[in-house]
């Protein structure tokens, strides 16, 4: 009798994101958007006059924005989120490709290549984590008057409330384009995705997985 090997059979989902590490999504999320409701509270004469308590906003938007890196820097704890700051912090020849063929509007999935993490999503990060440096040194000027001369707090509100508009806007984007991504939600919410799903949007990192799996049951 002859002996037939099989290829294992793969599992139709893959592991995207560990609990920990949508911990530190959904936390950030919510600190940014209490900073963000509360600032909206502040700067918009309508929302001011119906919400009211003005020391008490003021007192919620100043924590809510110290504590934003708060979830950043637990998650340095986990090897996981590590290595996903890794793949976040490094281009490659695929990412350039995928941000012309974006530039294109070229829409066709082999024209973006992508690992873990498309180009667009490694732009966002880094822009976010640069504003949020931002925004809070700004918002520590502001907040304490004794540390800096006029002319420091008065440029750093300057900066403060346009950045804080252009934030609001982009989040907004992420949040849009979240929507428009069913999978990509459900990786969040669950930690897993659909294989076929991570074949077409990320093709690089399902080859990836798909590698990993195959050495796990060699």
């Amino acid at each position: 009798m002859l002996l037939q090997s099989e290829e294992p059979e793969l599992p139709v989902r893959i592991r995207r994101f560990t609990r920990f590490e949508r911990w530190i999504h959904r936390t950030t999320a919510g600190l940014t958007l209490l900073c963000v409701a509360t600032a909206a509270c502040l700067y918009v004469p309508p929302l001011a006059e119906l919400v009211g308590r003005r020391h008490l906003v003021v007192t919620v938007h100043e924590w809510s924005g110290l504590l934003i890196p708060a979830p950043f820097v637990l998650g340095l704890a986990s090897r996981a989120f590590r290595s996903d700051l890794r793949r976040l912090n490094r281009f490659g020849p695929h990412d350039r490709h995928w941000l012309r063929a974006a530039l294109r509007r070229d829409h066709r999935h082999e024209s973006r290549p992508a690992g873990k993490f498309n180009a667009g999503q490694k732009v966002y990060a880094s822009w976010i984590a640069g504003a949020v440096l931002v925004m809070l040194g700004t918002g520590l000027l502001m907040w304490f008057t004794d540390l800096a001369p006029l002319l420091w707090r008065t440029s750093a509100t300057f900066v403060h409330d346009w950045l804080a508009l252009a934030m609001g806007l982009v989040v907004a984007g992420h949040v849009g384009m979240a929507l428009m991504r069913p999978e990509s939600r459900r990786g969040m919410r669950t930690g897993t995705v659909d294989r076929e799903w991570a074949e077409l949007e990320h093709p690089l990192w399902a080859a990836e997985s798909k590698d990993l799996q195959a050495l796990q049951d060699e």
